[in-house]
C-alpha cells in the first residue's frame, strides 16, 4: 500500500483519525471496545480504512459523496461474494449516525482480508495473476443481473469525451497531447458493447486488488460495481500488469477486439481525468495514472 493519505483531496472531507474511530466502535460495539484502532495505508479517495483488532477493518466516508457507495456495498456483497473466486470485503456490521456523533454518515465494519497492493511494474508473479484477475472479472460477468444496478462506469466511452478532453487540455505540456487524443478518438472508434449488460466491478485499480505469494487474495472496493459494458474491468492490462501478460489476461477473460479495444479506451480516460485532479493530493494515485498513459503509448508505438 500507499502512505497514509490523510490529506483532503475536496473540500467537503472531514479530519478522520484514529481516537474518532474508537468513540465510535465504543459507542456502537462495545464488545469491540478494548480492540486497538490504527489508521491504514491507502491511496484511496473515497473512505478512510482503520483496522480493528486482528480480524476487522472500519469503513468511513471520508466525504458525503461515498455514502451512496457504501450502502451499495452492503446491499451487494453479501450477494456477490458467494459466487467469486477469491474473497471480496465482508460486511459484519454497520452504523447509522446519531444527533451526537462527531461523525454525520454511516460506516461499516468489515473482515480484515490479508495482502498487499500489488505495485505496476513489480508484479512478482505476473502471469498468474493475469490469469486469476480474468477468471475473477469473467465470474462477475456470470452473475445473474436480475435486479442489479447499472454500474457507476457501466455507459458508452462517448459519455465521458467531454471531460477526457478537458483533462487533456488541463494537463498541457505534462502529457503528449495530440498523441494521447488520438488513442482515445481511436477508442471512441470502436463497436459499442451490443450484448446484454453485464457485471462489472468498474474500478479495478492496483489500490483495489490483494496479492498474497503473488496470488490474487482478494477484490476490494465495490462501490462502482454494477451493470453496462464490461469492457471497464480490462483496465488491469495497462494500470497493473506488464505488456508481456496482456494476452494472458485477455484470454483468460474472452475479449473480443472491440472489448479490448474499449477497454484501453477506459485506461486511458480514467487516467487522464485523475491525472491533474490528484496531481499533488495524492501521488499514488497521480503515479498510477502516469504509468497507465504511458504504458498505453508505448503500445501504440
Amino acid at each position: 500500500m500507499g502512505a497514509v493519505n490523510p490529506q483532503k483531496m475536496r473540500p467537503d472531507e472531514l479530519d478522520l483519525d484514529a481516537p474518532l474511530v474508537r468513540r465510535l466502535v465504543a459507542r456502537r460495539f462495545p464488545r469491540w471496545s478494548a480492540l486497538p484502532v490504527r489508521r491504514l495505508a491507502s491511496s484511496g479517495t473515497e473512505n478512510a480504512m482503520f483496522r480493528l483488532g486482528t480480524e476487522l477493518v472500519v469503513r468511513l466516508p471520508r466525504h458525503p459523496g461515498a455514502v451512496p457507495d457504501l450502502r451499495h456495498e452492503q446491499r451487494w456483497l453479501p450477494r456477490l461474494g458467494p459466487l467469486l473466486p477469491v474473497a471480496v470485503p465482508e460486511p459484519v456490521a454497520s452504523d447509522e449516525p446519531g444527533d451526537d456523533d462527531a461523525y454525520p454518515w454511516p460506516w461499516s465494519v468489515y473482515r480484515w482480508l490479508e495482502g498487499t497492493n500489488p505495485v505496476a511494474g513489480a508484479v512478482t508473479e505476473p502471469a498468474r495473476l493475469a490469469e486469476e484477475l480474468g477468471l475473477f472479472v469473467r465470474a462477475l460477468r456470470r452473475v445473474g443481473t436480475e435486479g442489479a444496478p447499472t454500474g457507476y462506469r457501466g455507459g458508452p466511452l462517448r459519455e465521458r469525451d467531454g471531460a477526457t478532453r478537458a483533462a487533456v487540455a488541463e494537463l498541457g505540456d505534462r502529457v503528449d497531447a495530440g498523441a494521447v487524443t488520438a488513442l482515445w478518438e481511436r477508442a471512441l472508434a470502436a463497436p459499442a458493447h451490443s450484448g446484454p449488460p453485464q457485471w462489472a466491478h468498474g474500478d479495478l485499480s492496483p489500490g483495489n486488488v490483494l496479492v498474497e505469494d503473488g496470488r490474487l487474495g482478494a477484490v476490494i472496493d465495490f462501490g462502482c460495481a454494477g451493470v453496462g459494458d464490461p469492457a471497464v474491468d480490462l483496465m488491469p492490462a495497462w494500470n497493473l500488469l506488464p505488456a508481456r501478460v496482456r494476452d494472458t489476461f485477455r484470454k483468460a477473460v474472452g475479449a473480443d477486439d472491440a472489448e479490448w479495444a474499449r477497454g484501453r479506451g477506459w485506461a486511458l480516460s480514467v487516467a487522464l481525468i485523475q491525472l491533474p485532479y490528484y496531481w499533488h493530493t495524492n501521488p499514488p494515485l497521480a503515479r498510477n495514472s502516469r504509468h497507465v498513459i504511458a504504458e498505453i503509448l508505448a503500445e501504440a508505438g
